[in-house]
């Protein structure tokens, strides 16, 4: 079984794909990291020197090997749902999970992070607010198509786990 945890940045994939790892003796695959493991560069980095569409691209190729992944607990990025078919490969590859966080949780995690996001480089904290609103609407259609919904800030990782029968 393959569980994909899908959210907006710093919803909370990483940290809960951890702790459902944990739990289940899954695998746990953060896409992000991958990616900088495999590139040997930030995605920060790379948005700079190649630009979005390559990195896209490249976050889809890392999307489709975790089909060969027999039981894992897979952190999306935030974008990768909303690019090419990635969605619908997702849905029919394993679990979704969508973890949804309110605006003002969203925008204060974001407004703590020390490690620079690609899309949100040039964004002053004036303009953080409606940039992030604009995003998440045209993100959440995407997000929404997930089996399951949890809201955050806290995970209820039993209840998640029972909602997936997966014993704990």
């Amino acid at each position: 079984m393959r569980i994909y945890l899908i959210g907006y940045m710093t919803s909370g994939k990483s940290w809960l794909g951890q702790e459902l790892a944990v739990k289940t003796g899954y695998q746990f695959t953060d896409l992000d990291e991958v990616f900088e493991e495999r590139y040997r560069l930030s995605i920060l980095d790379f948005f700079e020197r190649y630009g979005e569409p390559l990195f896209r691209n490249l976050e889809r190729e890392l999307l489709l090997e975790t089909a060969s992944f027999p039981h894992a607990i897979i952190a999306t990025g935030g974008g990768a749902p909303c690019y090419s078919d990635n969605m619908e490969f997702i849905l029919r590859s394993g679990i979704s999970i969508y973890l949804r966080m309110p605006l003002p949780e969203l925008l204060q995690r974001i407004s703590g992070i020390k490690k620079k996001r690609p899309l949100l480089n040039n964004i002053t904290p004036e303009k953080m607010e409606n940039f992030v609103k604009s995003q998440l609407s045209e993100r959440e259609p995407f997000y929404m198509k997930a089996a399951f919904t949890f809201d955050g800030p806290d995970y209820p990782v039993g209840e998640i786990l029972r909602k997936l029968h997966i014993a704990h």
